[in-house]
């Protein structure tokens, strides 16, 4: 089987500092997407990257992602990648569209903003794409099978509603965490691609490696597009730093810090 492009994954992209480690401030961005741009890489659409002639013809392309889908995204990453001819696909929690990350854990002085359907839908139109990152950020590996289909299904259908059909394809697992039983469960709910952690499975479409853009990833080129000694130590670091988010979870279950929205404002 021919493996698919490589996957990058960044979460936040300039904003206030954080305690974590997933903030990339903008110039560390903007110097790699122009440097990427100048080296000869291209950004893939969700549906270029699903076609395997892909990897045959433009073997010098990625999959841009973005997790969370915050709000400094419109303001920091992508009218970078505009001016790039670069597009992006944005993982959404849709019960948090348009709220603050109640989420998750506070890691920052003041809550953060996600994008709000309005500006998701102008970004849309020019050319960017979004798809799901569950309803609530649930731990599809931790939750039993009702819940584990009710946040595939509900983000999935929201989705659909809002943006059309292609922004039901794919699902970025939260925390990269799929196991063989939340594959199955994301193929039943009617998403043709899956997304995972650093190691995935190139020969499953619900399984499929990403590498996630750390605060510590600031060469020209980002770890997971390099072939040398130090992208594999690199990716190796990243994996490490992405098992570590299980802390996070526990931490979240601990605190009764996974909430979601009141009904009335669930998919607004």
């Amino acid at each position: 089987m021919v493996a698919t492009p490589p996957v990058l994954c960044y979460h936040r992209i300039g904003g206030p500092p954080e305690l974590g480690v997933t903030r990339v401030a903008r110039s560390v961005f903007e110097r790699q997407m122009a440097s990427l741009a100048a080296a000869g890489w291209r950004t893939l659409t969700l549906s270029e990257f699903a076609d395997p002639r892909t990897a045959h013809h433009s073997p010098r392309t990625f999959l841009l992602t973005f997790d969370d889908g915050y709000a400094s995204l419109a303001e920091h990453a992508y009218p970078i990648l505009e001016n790039l001819g670069f597009t992006a696909t944005t993982f959404l929690i849709t019960d948090f569209v348009g709220r603050e990350n109640r989420w998750d854990m506070r890691y920052t002085w003041r809550r953060l903003q996600h994008l709000d359907w309005s500006q998701i839908e102008q970004w849309q139109a020019r050319g960017f794409e979004f798809a799901s990152h569950g309803a609530r950020h649930r731990r599809l590996t931790w939750v039993d099978d009702v819940t584990a289909t009710d946040e595939l299904g509900r983000a999935r259908e929201v989705l659909i509603q809002r943006l059309g059909a292609n922004a039901g394809r794919a699902i970025a697992y939260p925390f990269g965490a799929v196991d063989d039983r939340v594959q199955r469960l994301a193929r039943e709910a009617g998403y043709e691609l899956g997304f995972g952690g650093v190691r995935g499975d190139h020969g499953s479409p619900w399984h499929l490696p990403r590498v996630p853009v750390y605060m510590w990833d600031a060469t020209d080129t980002p770890f997971g597009l390099r072939q040398d000694g130090l992208g594999a130590v690199g990716r190796f670091v990243a994996h490490v730093a992405n098992r570590c988010a299980v802390g996070t979870s526990m931490m979240q279950a601990a605190r009764g810090r996974i909430v979601r929205p009141p009904e009335s404002a669930a998919g607004a």
